[in-house]
C-alpha cells in the first residue's frame, strides 16, 4: 500500500509538472500493481527494463541515419568539426557518468535516492523546460562527487 501511495504522489507531481514520460511510466506500474501482475513483470522489468528502454531510445535517435537523412559525408564533416569533436567528448563523459550512476543505483544499492532524482527531473521539466531523462546521469554525478569527496577527504 505504501508503494502505491508513493507512486500516486510521483504521478501527481509528474502530471502537474508536465513530465509526461514519468507520468506514463508511473501509470504503467500502477496498472501492473492493480492487475496483480507486478509479481511477475516487475522482476523482468527491473532486470531488463533499462536495456530495453535504451534500445528504443537509441533506435529513435538513429532513425535519421536509417531513413537516409544523414549521409556518410555529413557524418565525416561532423567528426572533423569542433562541434562534432566537442559532442564526442561530452558524449564520452555523459556515458561514463551514466555508467557510474547505474552502478551507484543498482550494484551499490542506493536506489533510495530515486524519488529525489525523479522529483528533480519533474521540477526541471515543469519550470526549466527540461526533459526527464537525466536520473542516471544525475546519480553518476553524485557517485563521481562522492568519489572525489572521498579522495579529497582521505
Amino acid at each position: 500500500m505504501e508503494s502505491t501511495i508513493i507512486l500516486i504522489i510521483i504521478l501527481t507531481a509528474s502530471v502537474l509538472g508536465r513530465a509526461n514520460s514519468v507520468a506514463l511510466a508511473t501509470c504503467f506500474l500502477l496498472i501492473l500493481k492493480l492487475l496483480n501482475a507486478d509479481k511477475f513483470i516487475f522482476p523482468y522489468l527491473q532486470e531488463n527494463g533499462l536495456f530495453l528502454g535504451l534500445v528504443i531510445l537509441i533506435a529513435s535517435i538513429l532513425i535519421p541515419i536509417a531513413d537516409g537523412k544523414v549521409s556518410y559525408i555529413s557524418i565525416r564533416n561532423v567528426f572533423t568539426s569542433w562541434l562534432g569533436i566537442f559532442a564526442l567528448l561530452v558524449s564520452l563523459f555523459t556515458t561514463y557518468l551514466s555508467g557510474l550512476g547505474m552502478n551507484y543505483l543498482t550494484i551499490q544499492g542506493h536506489s533510495e535516492i530515486m524519488p529525489a532524482l525523479i522529483l528533480g527531473a519533474v521540477i526541471a521539466a515543469a519550470f526549466l523546460g527540461g526533459v526527464p531523462v537525466g536520473p542516471m546521469i544525475t546519480s553518476g554525478l553524485i557517485a563521481l562527487g562522492l568519489k572525489l569527496f572521498n579522495k579529497i577527504g582521505s
